[in-house]
Parts: C-alpha cells; sequence; structure tokens
C-alpha cells in the first residue's frame, strides 16, 4: 500500500468539507490491510504490470430527504485486479483546452469528492466523441491558468529541466503528484516548483504529463486550443527524457527496486 497516511488525510479532509465525521487514520489503515489480506487471491502476480486497485470511500445511508448532512454514514473499502495501464508502452495522448469549467472558485475541487467527477463525465465523452484522449480544464474565475483533466493533475518540464506543476486552491492535491515533486528534488536533484501556470506559457515548457493513481504518469504530445495545436518537443512517440526518469524512479520506489522514504510503502500482508 502506497503512501496510507496521505490516503487516510485526504478522506479526513474531504470529510469535514462535505459535513461528514472523519474516519478514524488508524481505523483507515487497519481496514484498507484486512480487505486486502481477504482478497489475496486476486492479488496479480508480481512483475506483471497489474495491480490490485483499492478504493475507500463514505458515503451517507440513512433516508434523508433535503438539503443537509446526514445522520448516518458508511465507510468502505472495495478492490478489483486491474491490468496494465500502458499496453505496448506509454504512447503520448492529445488533450483539448476545455470549454467548461471544472470547479468553481471556494467549491469543492481541492477534495476528492464524487460530485467532482461527475462534473466531467459529459465533457470526457464530448472529448473522445471529437478525437481527444482527455480535457484540459482552465480556472474557472479568468480562465488563464491551467488547472487539471477530469482525473488527474498536470505536470510541466521546462527547457532547462525544472519541474513545474499548477498551484490552485480548485485542483485535487494528489499523492502522485506529491510523490512526484519529492522524487524530482530529492532523488534526481532536480529543480521542483508548484505555481500558478499561465495557459500562455504552456507552449514554452518542453514536456508535459498528467500524473494520477493509475497510470502514474501519462505523457502529453499535444494540446488543442481551438484548432490551435501546441505540440511538446518530447514528441508523439514515448515520454520525454525528465518525465520518464520521474515514472521510473516512482515506479521503481513502488515496486521495491528504489528505497523509499519512510512512511511511504506500508506492508499488508
Amino acid at each position: 500500500m502506497f503512501r496510507p497516511d496521505l490516503n487516510a488525510q485526504r478522506m479526513a479532509n474531504t470529510a469535514k468539507r462535505l459535513e461528514m465525521p472523519p474516519f478514524p487514520e488508524d481505523r483507515f489503515v487497519e481496514a484498507v490491510k484486512e480487505v486486502v489480506a481477504a482478497n489475496a487471491a486476486y492479488v496479480p502476480p508480481y512483475g506483471s504490470g497489474a495491480t490490485l486497485y483499492i478504493r475507500p470511500y463514505m458515503f451517507g445511508s440513512n433516508a434523508v430527504i433535503g438539503v443537509k448532512p446526514a445522520e448516518e454514514y458508511q465507510f468502505r473499502v472495495f478492490t478489483t485486479p486491474v491490468g496494465p495501464y500502458f499496453k505496448g508502452g506509454a504512447k503520448p495522448i492529445t488533450i483539448r483546452v476545455c470549454d467548461f469549467d471544472r470547479a468553481a472558485p471556494h467549491g469543492t475541487g481541492h477534495v476528492k469528492a464524487g460530485l467532482n467527477y461527475a462534473m466531467s463525465l459529459h465533457a470526457i465523452v464530448d472529448a473522445h466523441n471529437q478525437g481527444y484522449d482527455e480535457n484540459m480544464y482552465l480556472d474557472a474565475a479568468t480562465r488563464t491558468k491551467v488547472e487539471e483533466t477530469g482525473g488527474a493533475n498536470f505536470i510541466f518540464v521546462t527547457k532547462d529541466g525544472k519541474v513545474v506543476t499548477p498551484k490552485s486552491n480548485t485542483i485535487l492535491p494528489s499523492i502522485t503528484r506529491r510523490s512526484i515533486m519529492h522524487v524530482a528534488k530529492e532523488y534526481l536533484g532536480l529543480e521542483a516548483e508548484e505555481r500558478e501556470v499561465y495557459f500562455d506559457e504552456v507552449k514554452d515548457f518542453a514536456e508535459c504529463g498528467l500524473c494520477g493513481t493509475a497510470a502514474v504518469i501519462s505523457p502529453v504530445g499535444k494540446i488543442v486550443d481551438h484548432g490551435n495545436e501546441i505540440c511538446f518537443p518530447s514528441g508523439m512517440d514515448e515520454m520525454g527524457p525528465v518525465t520518464k526518469k520521474l515514472y521510473d524512479t516512482l515506479t521503481g520506489i513502488q515496486m521495491g527496486h528504489i528505497e523509499a522514504p519512510e512512511g511511504w510503502i506500508c506492508k499488508v500482508c
């Protein structure tokens, strides 16, 4: 299990924002351990590229009609084996600048709530129908700054090798992104910065990727802004060199090939 403390903290932060009682961190970790142990037969073989996906979640479960917090909640954990995210290698994807907004200022974009994903469903279906792999959402207030996609954060690499990720109060603070920034600084000796990223500067980056739990990093080769194409120097054939180093190092930590920082890996069984 990867970074269990941060996953427990993120659920607690989400619960507080949605007026739900935070689930205790120690019980969270123990529940995940028990569920994984009970489903040990479904853990894919080591080295296959497949994984056992774990999803803890909470929901209000008593009968309520009206807009008010529930009085009863359930905490559950489910697991499912999933195949390799990249079959035949990680090929760069093409994304578009979306006309829809993912989250409003001072809303719930910074917490992991189902409603945030629901907001992106129509947009992603439309993107796929138009031939794009994903959407780039801009900030709803000014539509000048890069936010995230429907389910992943952005990372960029400058032409002098600095790793940059957007900073915003309306995007989800991804654990994968946080881990990548640590890897960049502490393992690879790179400059890494979280800051506001204006869309006007995207054309000047050397590499672009999307980071999240499933893929770790998905390389982006092209961004299309209403017909205007931004093509990254890293190209459409493979990951850029810095992105590849980040991906290889983080997955190496996850797989046990590279020593992990204290607290990152939790032994389940």
